[in-house]
């Protein structure tokens, strides 16, 4: 079938790339967000989805907005069968959405209804769920709410982080559209309601990872790993930033939350509202990523040392 693709990120890149190698489809065109400045020089910065499509001779197009008449208009020059939607950024309107006879598919990585929204991935390590996976829709007007199609599921390890969970749901994704899109045009695709409780995955920023210490162990634990690679959990220490990239919890501890407590001559960890975490890997401000005991190695400990969510 002729397919035009819309997406973004790296998650939306392996899908494309899957439809392309399949050779089943003809994707006629990219539709995907605008180039952004990027690093010091803020050079201009492609999306992963462009960088795909320009690796297989795709032609591609950035619009500020999608629903607009003269995408409408580009739309119905490509003809497409249908339309498959990962993590574009933009919400499709009513004309675009019935345009494909088979319908605008999305690629969302959660079991619907749990965490519609924009970052699924993420949030499911941060809330400590047990299981994951990619849904494909059938796309509607609204935030993930249109009918489901297939589902795969996989249960998270016991470390994951935002990274490895988007890797292994990535995977699922390219399978699971493959599969969607054969059972579309055999016509033995069924469309089910999205029924029972629903919950949202919010967009993440920088701020979700300054860390309040007066929170339970092992909700900052998952915070840390959840938001690891991007945008990352941090706290104060003197003024200077410390990212911290893996942790465990450990045992209850009464220090005031935040205090640094030297384990041995090569580990630290930090109290919390409940209980001491160790700090396993971190990175102090202008530094590169290192173990607790490398850090200790070059800072001279202190019994009153505290992590603030402040930097003075």
């Amino acid at each position: 079938m002729r397919i035009v693709f819309m997406g973004t990120p790296d998650f939306a890149a392996a899908p494309l790339e899957a439809i392309v190698k399949s050779g089943k489809h003809q994707v006629t065109g990219v539709i995907t967000q605008p180039d952004k400045p990027k690093g010091r020089g803020k050079s201009m910065q492609f999306t992963p989805v462009k960088e795909k499509a320009l690796e297989y001779g795709i032609p591609v197009w950035q619009p500020e907005k999608i629903n607009t008449p003269e995408m409408l208009e580009l739309l119905k020059e490509q003809a497409p069968d249908c339309i498959v939607v990962a993590a574009f950024g933009q919400i499709l309107k009513k004309d675009i959405l019935e345009l494909p006879r088979y319908g605008c598919i999305n690629i969302h990585a959660s079991l619907l209804p749990h965490l519609r929204g924009a970052a699924p991935i993420q949030w499911a390590v941060i809330q400590g769920d047990e299981t994951a996976g990619v849904t494909t829709m059938w796309m509607n007007e609204g935030l993930d709410t249109g009918d489901m199609l297939l589902k795969k599921e996989l249960v998270l390890d016991a470390q994951e982080t935002g990274g490895s969970l988007f890797d292994k749901l990535s995977g699922c994704g390219c399978e699971l559209i493959l599969e969607t899109l054969d059972s579309l045009e055999a016509g033995t695709i069924v469309r089910t309601p999205q029924t029972g409780e629903s919950s949202y995955a919010p967009v993440l920023t920088k701020e979700l990872g300054n860390i309040d210490w007066t929170k339970p162990a092992a909700e900052i634990e998952r915070l840390i790993r959840g938001l690891n690679p991007w945008p990352s959990a941090y706290s104060y220490l003197n003024g200077k930033m410390i990212k911290i990239w893996s942790a465990k919890v450990l045992e209850p501890c009464e220090e005031a939350p935040g205090t640094l407590i030297l384990l041995d001559k090569h580990s630290i960890a930090a109290a919390c509202g409940d209980r001491a975490l160790e700090i396993c890997e971190l990175q102090a401000e202008g530094k590169k990523r290192m173990t607790a005991d490398a850090w200790l190695r070059g800072v001279k400990f202190e019994k009153d040392m505290q992590f603030s969510q402040k930097r003075s």
